[in-house]
């Protein structure tokens, strides 16, 4: 019997135009009814997704930043796992040196030093990643995020800010073979830090205690539910540390190709409802 789900956002819960189905809101809806533990997992920061739920309806717990926070279901912080000011430094250098666009996650908000870089980028994203054509739709979802981000001059002042607490780097490039060679420079350079992607263009960069599946574990604990009864639905590798950790792990239609084969199930695609898809199979157990 799943006593509780977890489930991710990005390709996952939302569609390529960022909105959430009305049959993924009933679905959630309806498993909550029943008694079932609904967590929301994700990558993005609170206030990233945080309005989206709200403009749903969706009121539940929430893991941001990959695990970086943890947050009640009525969103106050109750678990942080941050990144070390030194780490951060260490992490901010190799990507400035290797002349990779980031982006940096504090708890107070998403940061970046070039918003009509970040735009182009989420633009590029949404069209290749999504399955609309409608490019004003894309440019809206687009613009939608970008709300949530601000503007820098210096990522510096930020990182030494001892009130600023940074969850995680975002890097991002199209060259796969750059970001491998970053990848490998930073594990080898930094130890403490956990490197996963929500794409093939970027990298997610957080503490090694900043990951889905420990915050998962943690989150269930606390609600006296074992591994095995929970659910976890996601479509992509920063998905996978919880993905591996439950009894039921479903992956999303359009998730990809390695992350279905360590799945229990494969549900339908982000654009077809896959979210309620699975969980009407899993309440019907």
């Amino acid at each position: 019997m799943i006593k509780c789900i977890a489930i991710d956002m990005d390709g996952t819960l939302l569609t390529s135009t960022q909105e959430i189905t009305e049959e993924n809101k009933s679905a959630i809806k309806q498993a909550q009814q029943q008694g079932v533990e609904v967590v929301i997992a994700t990558g993005r920061a609170y206030e990233e997704a945080g309005d989206l739920l709200k403009e749903a309806g969706i009121i539940t717990p929430m893991i941001c930043a990959n695990g970086a926070e943890i947050r009640t279901n009525q969103h106050e912080i109750i678990g942080t796992n941050p990144l070390e000011k030194e780490m951060a430094k260490k992490i901010a250098n190799i990507l400035h040196d290797n002349q990779v666009y980031y982006e940096v996650y504090t708890n107070r908000g998403t940061y970046t030093l070039d918003k009509n870089t970040a735009r182009s980028l989420i633009i590029d994203i949404f069209t290749v990643n999504g399955h609309t054509e409608n490019m004003e739709e894309i440019k809206r979802a687009a613009e939608e995020r970008l709300n949530d981000i601000h503007q820098v001059e210096s990522y510096l002042p930020l990182i030494e800010d001892k009130d600023q607490v940074i969850y995680k780097f975002l890097a991002f490039n199209y060259d796969q073979s750059l970001l491998a060679k970053v990848k490998e420079e930073l594990l080898s350079v930094i130890d403490g830090i956990a490197i996963s992607a929500s794409g093939k263009e970027n990298l997610e960069i957080t503490s090694v205690n900043a990951q889905k599946g420990i915050a998962l574990e943690e989150f269930v604990k606390t609600r006296e539910i074992d591994l095995k009864d929970t659910m976890a639905i996601g479509d992509n590798f920063n998905d996978l540390s919880m993905l591996l950790k439950v009894g039921r792990a479903v992956a999303m239609g359009n998730a990809e190709e390695e992350i279905k084969k360590q799945c229990h199930f494969v549900t339908t695609t982000n654009e077809e409802s896959g979210v309620a898809k699975a969980i009407h199979k899993a309440l019907a157990l």
